[in-house]
């Protein structure tokens, strides 16, 4: 009988840069680092505590998942870390220590882990946790009054909570410059734009996120504001404005741009991006929430397997029974 030789092949890529998930997650810590740090200088011990307690819980969940599920143990890959750390970064400083772990087991068990681990998680993991908790304790959200206790150097007032209830003349209490580095009251790691904008650069020149996406994002809330501006500067707050409150500069560098939940094509990403800006600042001007980013980047993840499929056409000509 003849014998057959058998050839395996393996799926692509064929081609590798020898980086691993872990190495890439080293670098997106990296990264959100001068944002995190900075928290914990203007906000001190609570937030450093918060941050541990998120990073620390949800990789023991995912531990935890592991060893009931008989599953790999995968918290050596990070991944776990780089959620429970950009939770712990959207928090006020005064969380208590059971909404942190609440936040990180729906980031870790419920957003990542019961779709099958990581690469398969149609959501951003760390927008779920926050997602839910918004939705249960929204109070809690309320930086104003959550660091009501704090004693600062500049204006203690939340932007965007200020501009809810105080209309656009809170807009003044907030200069620009202020706003960039960080002089405003919010969550321990959206607060400092310099610094998020300086870690989401570094990940676009390692490669590790698409500057389609963040440009995009960017573009969809300035072009947004200023529609609303101009049709009412009395009422809506201009661009600039939005761009460096909230967690909009996080949302455009770490939150949008998650592997999984975002497209890998260049026209879904444009319309990913800008209708991810669009639905933020929608929500934020005739919403109930003062900010809508969290939101707004479920829903573009909700949709993004379905932009996903839209392809350039083909160049060429059918041929008939060719």
């Amino acid at each position: 009988m003849h014998k057959q030789n058998k050839y395996t092949v393996s799926h692509a890529p064929f081609w590798h840069d020898g980086d691993t998930i872990a190495t890439m997650n080293v670098n997106i810590i990296l990264a959100a680092l001068p944002a995190a740090i900075f928290g914990v200088l203007t906000f001190g011990a609570p937030a450093l505590g918060v941050l541990a307690l998120a990073t620390s819980t949800a990789m023991l969940w995912e531990l935890a998942f592991n060893f009931i599920s008989k599953r790999a143990i995968t918290i050596a890959d990070l991944d776990a870390a780089v959620i429970g750390l950009f939770v712990g970064m959207m928090l006020p400083a005064t969380t208590p220590w059971w909404m942190v772990l609440t936040g990180t087991f729906f980031a870790v068990v419920v957003g990542k882990q019961i779709y099958g681990g990581i690469g398969a998680n149609p959501f951003n993991p760390a927008v779920i946790g926050i997602a839910v908790l918004l939705v249960a304790w929204k109070g809690f959200f309320d930086f104003d009054a959550a660091l009501l206790n704090y004693e600062f150097t500049f204006k203690a007032l939340a932007p965007l909570g200020a501009l809810k209830h105080q209309g656009v003349a809170a807009v003044g209490l907030f200069p620009l410059k202020d706003l960039v580095m960080g002089n405003q009251v919010g969550a321990i790691g959206t607060i400092f734009g310099i610094g998020i904008i300086l870690g989401g650069v570094y990940l676009i020149l390692r490669g590790y996120i698409r500057w389609e996406i963040s440009l995009a994002y960017i573009a969809g809330i300035f072009l947004t504001a200023l529609i609303f501006n101009l049709a009412n500067s009395d009422l809506y707050a201009p661009p600039l404005f939005h761009l460096f409150t909230g967690y909009t500069l996080f949302a455009a560098f770490f939150l949008a741009t998650e592997n999984s939940s975002s497209p890998v094509n260049l026209i879904p990403m444009i319309i990913y991006g800008i209708m991810g800006g669009v639905m933020t600042i929608l929500i934020r001007n005739i919403g109930s929430y003062p900010d809508g980013t969290v939101f707004a980047i479920l829903l573009i993840n909700l949709i993004n397997p379905l932009i996903d499929r839209i392809r350039p056409k083909a160049l060429g000509k059918v041929v008939k029974n060719a």
